[in-house]
């Protein structure tokens, strides 16, 4: 069974940056597409960020484009999420996301099958 489990979340000043873990378990991390997630109090789960199988294939939320970057090591089971210019709109729970055999990154949430249970990052002004 494959496992998600997010790591890197907290309390941020406007302007700092943190960067989300999102480690994978239970099968082939090289043939799932990954994607960060975002759901704030009283919204709808919104993609952020997305990365293919190679990782040189990826989507950005315009709301997050040239502040943050998605990566990934299929040697180390792993995808991060570098988030820098943090603003108070950024503050969500982040979910990390996976989707077998996606060759591109998929941009809703029928595109993933199995997620993490989510990390709180707060933005304070």
């Amino acid at each position: 069974q494959v496992q998600l489990v997010e790591s890197g979340g907290g309390l941020v000043q406007a302007g700092g940056s943190l960067r989300l873990s999102c480690a994978h378990s239970g099968g082939t991390f090289s043939g799932f597409a990954m994607a960060w997630f975002r759901q704030a109090p009283g919204k709808e789960r919104e993609i952020v960020s997305a990365v293919g199988l190679s990782g040189s294939s990826t989507y950005y939320a315009d709301s997050v484009k040239g502040r943050f970057t998605i990566s990934r090591d299929n040697a180390k089971n792993t995808v991060w999420l570098q988030m820098n210019s943090l603003k108070p709109e950024d503050t969500a729970v982040y979910y990390c996301a996976a989707r077998y055999g996606l060759q591109q990154p998929g941009r809703g949430q029928k595109d993933y099958n199995y997620w993490g249970q989510g990390t709180q990052v707060t933005v304070s002004s």
